[in-house]
């Protein structure tokens, strides 16, 4: 397994990091336990968690994440072989539970949900801490074009407010880097240069979504991504199993996530299954497993830092993390543009 620098720290991860939003929900903590023993002896060390996990949201199963991750660190001794990552929530109608929806990235929120979740982990640092999404009211989570809200919150954190208590927090050893999750360019780029402008630690990466379904982090951000050494942690790189082919010509396979969770709709669409369809060929023409294609695409980007990859099963988790050592030759790519060419971003 490759190994990336995170940002320009001298933090390594691998090219591939282990997703967990579905522990403690689709997943049982033992399941969990399983991914997590299989994905660090095939060489992925990223673990990426978060306050909110699982997903869906909700008051009574908020935290178990970082609960079973906790536990799995006390039973199995090595913390000290994980690169772990989790999240501080943003504001959210949807997230009523969580601080009653009103989470505000200052010193003292930001102190008060590192501690919250340092307890659930069992642990005393946190080595990637991001912002989960803008305090702000802006495009992300399936929005695409940006639309100026009337007004914003007169409580918003500033910029160099939030970096100054994320840089508190580095100097206290209680996290080791920072990063952003869900930002647009003119966010990320305000950060870096409110940052570096002070003389502090700015981001060291972004945690968007990318997939072939979903490429705008190739507009703008990606450029951003390699010049300011803010690499992408590319989450959802099959649109939520979408690219697998499984939901195609309408099945609905039990218990997947699609199936269970009518709130990612937007993979639902005329657009995204003839993409998807077309994708599918590609693989079939190539010999190729699709969601091994999927992956194997987003592996060869020059922004890339860690591809975070989630499953619900081993033999999904096996899979996914094997599709590390295909390369997609010069006509599976041209083939692959061309789709995207036609349909671009059905699924942002």
């Amino acid at each position: 397994m490759k190994m990336n620098p995170l940002g320009y720290t001298d933090i390594q991860v691998s090219e591939m990091a282990l997703g967990t939003m579905t522990w403690g929900e689709q997943n049982t903590a033992e399941q969990a336990f399983e991914q997590m023993d299989y994905a660090l002896a095939q060489g992925i060390n990223l673990f990426d968690a978060a306050e909110m996990y699982p997903v869906p949201p909700k008051p009574e199963t908020q935290g178990r994440t970082e609960e079973i991750i906790g536990q799995w660190f006390q039973r199995s001794g090595k913390r000290d072989q994980v690169i772990l990552a989790s999240k501080i929530a943003g504001p959210s109608e949807g997230g009523s539970h969580i601080r009653d929806g009103k989470t505000r990235f200052n010193a003292t929120t930001i102190a008060t949900a590192l501690d919250s979740s340092l307890k659930r982990l069992q642990t005393d640092y946190i080595d990637l801490y991001q912002l989960h999404w803008p305090e702000r009211s802006t495009n992300f989570f399936g929005k695409l074009g940006y639309q100026q809200p009337d007004s914003q919150p007169d409580d918003l954190t500033s910029f160099l407010d939030t970096i100054e208590a994320l840089n508190q927090e580095v100097k206290s050893g209680r996290i080791r880097a920072w990063g952003l999750s869900n930002e647009t360019p003119w966010g990320l780029s305000h950060y870096v240069m409110e940052a570096r402008a002070h003389g502090l630690m700015p981001p060291v990466s972004i945690q968007n979504p990318y997939n072939l379904l979903n490429r705008t982090f190739e507009v703008g951000l990606a450029e951003m991504a390699i010049k300011d050494q803010v690499g992408l942690l590319a989450y959802s790189p099959l649109g939520f199993g979408i690219l697998s082919g499984k939901y195609q010509r309408g099945t609905r396979p039990e218990n997947a996530r699609l199936t269970l969770f009518k709130r990612f709709d937007r993979y639902f669409k005329p657009q995204v299954d003839a993409a998807v369809a077309r994708y599918l060929q590609i693989a079939r023409i190539h010999q190729l497993d699709p969601a091994q294609m999927a992956l194997a695409f987003i592996q060869r980007q020059p922004f890339l830092t860690s591809n975070i990859i989630g499953a619900t099963t081993m033999e999904q988790l096996r899979s996914n993390i094997a599709a590390v050592d295909i390369v997609l030759d010069d006509d599976v790519m041209e083939a692959i543009e061309q789709v995207h060419l036609d349909q671009p971003n059905p699924a942002p």
